[in-house]
């Protein structure tokens, strides 16, 4: 069965009949043929829950049917756009610009990846939207969508192969 999560701008997703906080792009939203690399803007759409990432050092495995990956200090997300790799994971040192997913805030302890701009991937429309971790004052992102960790939990135990997140404008 489809479920999805619906993000708001005013900072509220609907995660199955409860509206809890969020946190989206430090630049609002923009439509997705609109959105460039760099621009702090998440993009409008519907967006599959592909994958999960999370800190084995901080967290148990996250309960999901999604596909679930232990993070280690070398992974990356690249956002160069000079790069083959553009909006790929890869393994770190990497020379091109690249997102660090093992950090010391916490905001990637859980990484959902979103189903943007992968197939394939066109460079310089956006990288690395991700569902993650919210900071504590839900400030805004560099164009995700961020919630509290028991949120993003429940999100994903009720997540199927079917789920997705849509932003709205």
């Amino acid at each position: 069965m489809v479920k999805i999560f619906t993000a708001y701008p005013e900072g509220f997703l609907v995660l199955n009949s409860d509206k809890v906080r969020c946190a989206l792009g430090k630049g609002g939203v923009i439509p997705a043929n609109d959105k460039r690399e760099g621009d702090l803007r998440s993009p409008l759409g519907i967006w599959p829950l592909k994958y999960v990432f999370y800190r084995p050092d901080r967290l148990p495995v996250p309960e999901t049917v999604l596909p679930v990956k232990a993070l280690s200090p070398d992974d990356g997300w690249c956002d160069d756009v000079g790069s083959e790799s553009y909006n790929q994971p890869v393994k770190l040192p990497f020379e091109g610009s690249h997102e660090t997913l093992w950090r010391e805030d916490g905001v990637y302890d859980i990484i959902c990846v979103l189903g943007h701009n992968d197939d394939p991937p066109v460079k310089g429309l956006g990288s690395a939207i991700f569902l993650h971790l919210a900071r504590e004052d839900y400030s805004g992102t560099e164009g995700c969508v961020a919630l509290s960790q028991a949120h993003l939990l429940e999100l994903l135990k009720s997540a199927d192969a079917e789920s997705y997140v849509e932003i709205v404008g």
